[in-house]
């Protein structure tokens, strides 16, 4: 085609598109079922991973629940039974590129073929990046992006020859905004918004279009991952109403959440604003918690 015909084709598409959106504003979206789908959920023993847990237990799906923590995962596949789900819980380390493959692999043998996979699980650590230790960072890349490809690896060829999937990717906020005191935490979940990105092109090109992907982006939840954190772009948001919006966006088939949801307008306004208003906004938003903070300035 010549560049006037597809710049045509262009314009066509877009004013489609946006025609589609306005239309959707008003047409309620028709949620997917997840009844009797295999869910395999990494970070299962505490905080969001498991609220999701408990959201597909009451959806009838069949779960597979990871976490490091053994207490924590067995409290969580023992509330999703009382809920009448069917659950097996593993402890797995996802930090070990090992333990995953071999829990994979008996998830594979004993259980079945997983259609839903939530890599949910993150480790953090609040510290300017010269206190913050070799090991942490480290982990940190190991635990909140290794471990998604690792996962995605071992379960994403079922889900391609059946064409039918859904791949949750649980990353942040810090995933499009950087915050000081937070520098490989923010480069770890950058990385995984860019995995979930790529993943979803991948998909695309292969023409896989029955495997679906979300990424989930919140800002500072109620965790106690991060101690006395605080911003004005609004409340630290709550377990329950992050979930809601995830589940939401699984049912929906959403590629990607903001929570709250204006913080996809503030990801266009650094698109937009010079550097200068850029720098004034974000100590407007006034964001603090407590950190490690062993290089201060000077100035």
């Amino acid at each position: 085609m010549n560049p006037f015909l597809d710049l045509l084709l262009f314009l066509a598409t877009l004013i489609y598109s946006y025609l589609e959106a306005f239309v959707k504003l008003f047409v309620p979206v028709k949620r997917k079922s997840v009844s009797g789908e295999l869910v395999l959920i990494t970070g299962a023993g505490h905080g969001i991973g498991r609220a999701t847990a408990f959201e597909f237990a009451r959806r009838q799906s069949r779960l597979v629940l990871w976490d490091i923590n053994k207490h924590g995962v067995e409290d969580t596949a023992a509330e999703c039974e009382r809920l009448g789900a069917t659950v097996q819980a593993f402890v797995v380390d996802c930090s070990k590129r090992e333990e995953i493959c071999s829990a994979a692999e008996k998830v594979k043998k004993d259980i079945g073929d997983v259609s839903i996979l939530v890599n949910n699980a993150g480790v953090i650590t609040a510290a300017d990046l010269l206190s913050t230790q070799d090991h942490q960072i480290e982990r940190m890349f190991e635990v909140n992006i290794l471990a998604h490809i690792w996962t995605t690896r071992a379960f994403l060829p079922t889900m391609m020859n059946n064409n039918h999937g859904h791949i949750v990717t649980v990353a942040s906020a810090a995933g499009h905004f950087v915050t000081s005191f937070m520098v490989a935490y923010c480069s770890s979940k950058f990385a995984a918004v860019g995995f979930h990105k790529a993943l979803t092109e991948e998909l695309s090109t292969l023409g896989k279009d029955g495997i679906k992907t979300t990424c989930l982006c919140p800002v500072f939840i109620n965790t106690g991952f991060v101690k006395n954190p605080s911003t004005r772009l609004g409340k630290v948001l709550e377990i329950e109403e992050v979930v809601e919006a995830l589940m939401e966006g699984i049912l929906t088939n959403q590629k990607m959440i903001f929570v709250p949801s204006h913080l996809s307008v503030a990801l266009l306004s650094e698109r937009l604003f010079p550097e200068r208003a850029l720098a004034v906004l974000k100590k407007l938003t006034d964001t603090k918690f407590d950190a490690v903070v062993g290089q201060k300035s000077t100035q």
